[in-house]
């Protein structure tokens, strides 16, 4: 799938900003995305000490400033992390206190923390302060006061403590990685300068109400830390325009950084990080926000690669196909190899309904990142939307290659099941399906469709297996459903 077109119910359960749960939340799906996180958390990854792609991180569509982590090892981003972000670097920041709660066993148990958890958040934060940054200054303003009540229960799930761990682990984890610290102290003061925009008290009496470390004391606590660190000047000075004077006292239950033994061996970062995330920080916006608004930041006389991409997905949105397409031509005159800009080409024609001036860029690009299964879905979606049975054995092989590499593709099943339908290969066509419908929760179909698939498939196979695995798997969601009532 390309860039955000689908919105995937998020596959964990957990909760999350104002007691919304994770799989209420949507999951946007981008190769080009997902390769630049993957390669952002990797260096803190292997300086923890585990191994590289072991964390994996999924952005969220929610236009708060939050991340999280929710069991397991991945780490959730919100999109409007990404937009409020002016570098990798602050990403990276963030990315490595998440990761020092996964370090520190920091998740809330699921057979906890659902009921009890309403907020997994970012570095800093009480409920309020995400929600006037998204806007809501009088239910900022409400949730900040429900949230210091709250912080005297069992609703935030996260101690004062294990945030002050947190950060210690991240100053591990970035010296480690030899990534500047500068990202992480810049972000936490747009965190505070948020705090002080809504009202949010700093005072000494106000930090035994929280749960988390008063931020300016962190912030002067992590400058210490880091700014001695070679990597610091790694990174260019942010100029805050909303700066603010922090207190300048340390609150002494925040625990120093400890490094025991040499750091873990960490591969070269990954290209130029900063070129890639400013493109697709210019992709998500030109994505998210209304065209009038991208076009306004992107206006037509800036000819970047940031400003063709947003500019690309605002003429989309309002079907101009023509405008789209200049755009996406614009940016293969920089590159006609780069896969991602064949890709989003692809796209536009392919949503315009023109799929089979799709076929030429999407297969290119197919090629170029070795079957990548988000790119090569959209592919298989294209020679499908053709409706030409010429194409329909390219489809089935591209899709299962999809597939094989990404099972939490719905709609790369639902086109394979496409496929196998057309050509009368109903028993394969019903798993597919199931395989589509155990995914975005239609548990009920899901267990019909395996069952009838197990029916008509040779017994032993490893489609019959595997049609026997989904059918416990949607069992298994439908009992949870049943004890949730």
């Amino acid at each position: 799938m390309r860039l955000l077109t689908r919105l995937l119910a998020c596959l964990a359960a957990a909760s999350m900003l104002l007691a919304q749960p994770v799989a209420a939340q949507s999951i946007l799906r981008d190769s080009e995305t997902e390769k630049l996180l993957q390669d952002m958390v990797n260096p803190l990854v292997e300086a923890a000490g585990m191994p590289k792609g072991s964390v994996e991180v999924v952005l969220i569509n929610d236009p708060t400033l939050n991340a999280f982590v929710a069991g397991g090892q991945r780490i959730y981003v919100h999109s409007g992390l990404i937009n409020a972000a002016d570098s990798a670097n602050e990403v990276q920041g963030v990315l490595a206190h998440e990761l020092g709660h996964i370090i520190g066993g920091h998740v809330i148990r699921f057979d906890e923390g659902l009921k009890k958890a309403t907020n997994i958040t970012i570095l800093s934060l009480l409920v309020g302060i995400a929600a006037a940054a998204a806007g809501a200054g009088d239910a900022a303003m409400g949730a900040l006061a429900m949230g210091q009540q709250a912080a005297y229960g069992s609703l935030l799930a996260f101690s004062r403590a294990q945030e002050a761990t947190a950060d210690a682990s991240s100053v591990h984890l970035l010296k480690c990685a030899r990534i500047s610290g500068r990202g992480a102290v810049n972000f936490f003061r747009k965190l505070e300068n948020l705090e002080y925009r809504y009202g949010y008290s700093q005072s000494e009496e106000a930090g035994f109400t929280r749960t988390h470390p008063l931020t300016g004391d962190r912030i002067t606590r992590l400058e210490d830390d880091l700014k001695g660190d070679p990597a610091w000047n790694d990174a260019p000075p942010v100029d805050l325009k909303a700066s603010v004077e922090r207190p300048a006292t340390i609150d002494s239950a925040l625990p120093s950084p400890t490094v025991v033994g040499d750091c873990p061996p960490v591969q070269e970062k990954a290209g130029d990080i900063e070129t890639r995330f400013q493109r697709v920080k210019a992709k998500l916006y030109g994505y998210l926000a209304k065209p009038s608004d991208t076009l306004r930041s992107f206006p037509p006389y800036v000819n970047t690669v940031p400003a063709h991409y947003a500019r690309a997905y605002a003429y989309h949105k309002e079907a101009l196909l023509d405008d789209a397409v200049r755009e996406t031509d614009a940016l293969l005159a920089t590159d006609p190899s780069d896969p991602y800009f064949l890709e989003l080409k692809g796209q536009v024609l392919l949503e315009s309904g023109h799929p089979d001036e799709a076929l030429a860029p999407l297969r290119q690009a197919t090629l170029l990142t070795n079957n990548d299964p988000l790119i090569a879905g959209t592919f298989g979606h294209a020679l499908v939307a053709t409706e030409d049975p010429k194409h329909y054995d390219e489809a089935e092989e591209v899709l299962r290659a999809a597939v094989a590499k990404d099972r939490e593709n719905p709609f790369a099943w639902y086109n394979l099941g496409t496929v196998y339908g057309a050509k009368g290969d109903i028993p394969r066509a019903r798993l597919a399906s199931s395989e589509q419908q155990v995914m975005t929760g239609a548990s009920a179909e899901a267990l019909r469709n395996a069952e009838a698939a197990e029916a008509g498939l040779d017994q032993g196979s490893p489609d019959w297996i595997r049609a026997q695995d989904v059918a416990m798997q949607a069992r298994a969601q439908l009992e949870r459903e049943k004890d949730r009532k």
